[in-house]
């Protein structure tokens, strides 16, 4: 771990806190410039004090810390489309716009919607920018838009919905980090198309990729394989089903579909080997140099120039280069340099789940897979191959073990068996991907070829397809905090360091993040059983809600079935807590400590009652005049789940108003939560 006293290491991380500081203070622009010229000022003039005295001083130090840290805060402000002056959030109004767009990204559909990500151009005759989401409602007679289409649209802007239930994946914070702000949906293909005279390198990406697939059709190709060859290849993922995806991810292979330093270092090897014959040439390695990086960055732009592809190029263009001029290729540093420049670039990338865990994967590839590996080394090949693939797998997965658990909330417990099966011929399905491309856009593509590759790629879903449904092996919903993934990597990292280095005096340092560990898991388990809450769910055109004791829920609803309900399941893992009991039914009363709650349903009974309920829940759309209920009961409180017509709840909202009582209606604002 001699990295960590590597000066550009130290570097990156103040500048990775400035970027996390500067994302949820939110500075202005003006008070982050003056913090940065004044940071700079102070760190000249500590270096010329330490340059007169010849020696270096601990305050030229600390500002250098201090400058890169709000080099971090000023690159995400700048970056951050709220705080510019041409901003279109600045010329639009609460009616219908005139808005200009230009399809950036195009994202995965669904069932009732096309969807893009659209760069603003100008808003109501301002030139503007900044990034939308587009939603445009599916018509199979009318063409989809592509990347650099110009549209123009006359609508308003909708701010992007909260999760509307407890635990949910919170997507408006996502597309924040995407720098996405609002959305617009589009009705009968309610917009106008616009001859737009430039295009973008993911345009012309776009296009390229078009006439691949064109080609690739018409020899044959079609469904999942022509699916996992886009993503494979082509860094596209929008068109593979959602069983496949599954199977990927129980598996624990998932990262083979995603374009990343997989695919980018195994292209990196045929390319030094396919090329390694140029190096007999006068200024052969330069040459040979230059036409690897050209590729890989060719590679890069036929896959869309994503995130995670863009990261991965630039890594192996440092190894690249380092292998080209024979020196010593020290990944810490090459991985130092891509995550410098790539957070200079986009900070935001720092956000990116993908970022998080490729690079944590590479460093501990690095760092662990060779204490592993020296566990034993087998003396026969066909042993010592096996044993490394197992030992990368094993050294991957640790590190990204308690992040995958924190936002995915299961482990593959049979990573290592997919790894070792598809692993070692990804290389080759990869160069004979490469090649099924070259020749079906050159038109020569042999029958075949094109019968084998796709029986590779059968063979390929299939194997995974298989270790997927070992539901045994799969272990699901886990409950893991934010506190349970920080410790979880200093008992990993302590350990390891104790393993690497052999010093005694390290195992107390492991013992008290294990004791740590273990009491933080005391604390959240108290925690949970000594908390109660109630709550009615947001879910379109039913009823649903749960009673929570401690770790144990009762569920009540009037769906057709609860399993595999996504709302259910996020709740369960988020509280730690399991179902005791599912009723299909909604009881009439429930009692929440000193407060009562009646329902009223659809045949909206409510007289002669021998209490009054302090809390009115509505469902099924009841047929009542509430300004009469409530001269009657006098609520404290009105609730109307999703179940409801939108006229009726627009009625009773506006009682509730008159009456100034609280109306909650969870469409709008969430989930009724209540604790107990």
């Amino acid at each position: 771990m001699k990295i960590l006293k590597y000066i550009p290491a130290q570097l990156v991380f103040f500048l990775i806190l400035g970027i996390v500081l500067g994302y949820y203070l939110e500075l202005t622009l003006k008070s982050v410039s003056i913090l940065l010229i004044i940071s700079l000022l102070l760190l000249s003039t500590f270096y010329f004090v330490s340059r007169k005295k010849g020696t270096q001083s601990y305050y030229f130090t600390i500002a250098t810390y201090a400058v890169f840290m709000l080099i971090g805060i000023a690159s995400i402000t700048f970056k951050n489309p709220q705080f510019k002056e041409n901003n279109y959030s600045n010329f639009f109004t609460e009616n219908v716009n005139e808005t200009t767009l230009v399809i950036d990204d195009i994202l995965k559909d669904n069932n009732y919607y096309n969807n893009y990500i659209a760069t603003v151009i100008s808003t109501n005759g301002n030139q503007s920018q900044g990034k939308i989401k587009l939603n445009i409602q599916k018509d199979s007679t009318k063409n989809i838009l592509s990347i650099d289409d110009k549209i123009i649209v006359f609508d308003d802007f909708e701010e992007i919905d909260n999760p509307k239930n407890p635990y949910q994946f919170n997507y408006k914070n996502y597309l924040a980090k995407q720098q996405v702000q609002h959305q617009m949906t589009i009705y009968d293909e309610n917009f106008l198309r616009l001859k737009n005279e430039k295009t973008s390198l993911k345009g012309l990406a776009h296009s390229f990729r078009k006439k691949i697939n064109l080609a690739l059709e018409e020899h044959g190709f079609k469904g999942d394989e022509l699916a996992i060859i886009n993503a494979l290849l082509l860094g596209q993922r929008q068109e593979i089903s959602k069983e496949i995806i599954e199977n990927y991810q129980n598996a624990g292979a998932i990262h083979i579909l995603a374009v990343s330093g997989l695919h980018v270092g195994i292209i990196l090897l045929l390319l030094n080997f396919l090329f390694k014959p140029l190096e007999r040439l006068k200024n052969g390695k330069v040459i040979k140099l230059v036409i690897v990086v050209f590729s890989l960055w060719t590679f890069a732009f036929l896959a869309g120039l994503s995130a995670s592809v863009i990261r991965a190029v630039t890594m192996f263009t440092a190894v690249a280069v380092a292998l080209a001029t024979k020196k010593e290729v020290s990944t810490y540093k090459t991985l130092l340099i891509s995550i410098f420049f790539l957070l200079l670039f986009n900070p935001f990338y720092l956000f990116e789940v993908g970022f998080q865990l490729s690079y944590l994967a590479v460093f501990f590839i690095v760092w662990v897979q060779p204490q592993l590996y020296n566990l034993w080394q087998p003396n026969y090949k066909v042993i010592d191959y096996p044993w490394q693939l197992f030992t990368v797998s094993v050294a991957a997965q640790l590190g990204v073990l308690p992040l995958s658990l924190y936002y995915f909330h299961q482990f593959p417990g049979l990573f290592f068996v997919a790894n070792l099966l598809i692993i070692p011929f990804l290389g080759l399905i990869l160069g004979l991907g490469i090649l099924v491309i070259i020749l079906s856009l050159m038109d020569i593509l042999p029958n075949f070829i094109a019968s084998l590759y796709e029986q590779v790629i059968f063979l390929l879903n299939s194997t995974v397809g298989w270790i997927g449904k070992q539901e045994s092996f799969l272990f699901q919903n886990i409950s893991f905090t934010i506190i349970s993934t920080i410790i979880s990597y200093l008992i990993i990292i302590t350990f390891f360091k104790w393993f690497e280095t052999k010093n005694r005096s390290l195992i107390k340092y492991v013992l008290i993040v294990v004791i740590l560990f273990q009491s933080n898991l005391i604390f959240e388990k108290y925690q949970t059983n000594t908390s109660s809450e109630f709550v009615i769910f947001n879910k379109s055109r039913y009823s649903m809600l749960v009673k929570k004791d401690g770790n144990k829920a009762s569920i009540q609803h009037n769906l057709d079935s609860i399993t595999n309900n996504t709302i259910i399941n996020d709740f369960l893992i988020g509280t730690n807590s399991y179902i005791k009991s599912a009723e299909n039914k909604i009881e009439n009363m429930y009692q929440l400590e000193s407060e009562k709650l009646i329902v009223i349903d659809s045949f909206g009974i409510y007289k002669n009652l021998n209490f009054k309920p302090e809390i009115i829940w509505l469902i099924n759309s009841p047929n009542i005049n509430l300004q009469r209920l409530i001269n009657e009961i006098e609520p404290k409180k009105i609730i109307a789940d999703a179940s409801n017509y939108k006229s009726h709840v627009l009625l009773w909202q506006k009682t509730s108003k008159n009456n100034n009582i609280p109306f909650h209606y969870t469409v709008k604002d969430g989930a009724f939560i209540k604790k107990l």
